[in-house]
């Protein structure tokens, strides 16, 4: 243990939460200091699993301290807000899952809070991480396919888990199936598609394979407009099997494509490729690093150690964030009337005004 050592609490030790506790007690220069967990059981797990680090029941006893710098919050969407609120609202750096919250207001007020308290406010989008996904922007960013004009991003998986209680099948804690996976698709695409401007306009189609839970898509696809023409499309299944993801971004001189495929998206084995060219002009990119759920989760909290010791930028920021539950939840408003949602008219009515 080193005293300049960063010094994380943590909020939430379900089967992901368990994930952030070892990412963040495996990274130099970081050290896991508190667990905040409700259920006796997990308690139970997080000591025996971390013996040494104090566990509460509340995360609020654990805000009080003042040896805690950032807190990482790994609870069901719908406590998202709250929790992250307290967080800031104690002085503490927020490193907050996704989605941000499951409104647009939601998302602004935690954004001025961290203004207000001059506190880091960071959300995990963990793909921007990858070797695999981030070395796709690298390729936009050199100028490899020219001006990016389109996206698509398809993934196809098995049926999600039920979460701690089964939270995720329950609408008024997950707040939607958009909101728990094609966030990171759709922050993705608007990461790749920068050089072409924040989006204008998103349309979206969906429908669920269970019966007894027709307010949750199991199937979902959305188009997302950006201004001029370029355009990127986001679309999934989990009703299939395995966890596999495909991209291709077409570019004004080329096209970039990647893939990933592995049994489950933590899997330490993926295959995984990425090439880009046009015509019978293509390069294989090589890696020197793999890629996978649990190793861009440790590079997350890597990060998070140099925007507090350096001052660093967070991979993925409050902002970001709150673009990529606004394009989900107007994509949900899309679903539900059938109609092209302009993003300027969804703020208005949702929200405050764009935080660009």
């Amino acid at each position: 243990m080193n005293a300049a050592d960063v010094s994380f609490g943590l909020v939430g030790y379900g089967m992901f939460g368990a994930h952030h506790a070892a990412a963040i007690a495996s990274t130099p220069g970081a050290r896991l200091t508190a667990i905040a967990v409700r259920s006796p059981e997990r308690q139970q797990q997080a000591r025996e699993a971390h013996p040494g680090v104090e566990v509460y029941a509340d995360f609020r006893q654990m805000l009080v301290r003042d040896d805690l710098e950032i807190v990482s919050v790994a609870a069901p969407n719908t406590l998202h807000y709250e929790i992250g609120a307290e967080v800031l609202q104690a002085g503490k750096h927020l490193f907050l899952e996704k989605p941000m919250a499951l409104s647009l207001t939601h998302c602004d007020e935690l954004l001025d809070l961290a203004q207000e308290h001059d506190r880091i406010l960071a959300i995990n989008h963990e793909l921007r991480l990858s070797s695999l996904w981030r070395g796709v922007r690298d390729l936009i960013a050199d100028g490899a396919i020219g001006e990016p004009l389109h996206v698509l991003i398809n993934l196809t998986r098995f049926p999600y888990r039920s979460g701690t209680d089964g939270w995720r099948y329950d609408r008024e804690r997950v707040g939607s199936w958009i909101l728990e996976e094609p966030i990171h698709f759709f922050d993705l695409a608007r990461w790749w598609m920068a050089p072409a401007g924040q989006p204008e306009s998103i349309y979206a189609r969906a429908n669920a394979r269970l019966a007894d839970h027709p307010e949750l898509h199991d199937n979902f696809s959305a188009i997302v407009n950006y201004p001029g023409g370029p355009y990127a499309v986001v679309s999934q299944t989990l009703s299939a099997f395995e966890h596999h993801v495909s991209a291709v971004v077409t570019g004004t001189d080329g096209a970039i494509s990647a893939h990933w495929s592995a049994a489950d998206a933590r899997s330490e084995k993926p295959l995984f490729g990425l090439r880009y060219g046009l015509g019978d002009d293509i390069t294989t990119v090589s890696f020197d690093k793999p890629t996978g759920e649990l190793l861009e989760l440790a590079d997350q909290m890597a990060a998070m150690v140099a925007c507090v010791r350096q001052g660093a930028p967070p991979p993925c920021s409050g902002n970001d964030g709150r673009w990529s539950t606004l394009l989900c939840l107007a994509a949900e408003h899309s679903v539900e009337t059938n109609a092209v949602v302009s993003i300027d008219d969804f703020v208005k009515r949702f929200g405050g005004g764009l935080k660009m």
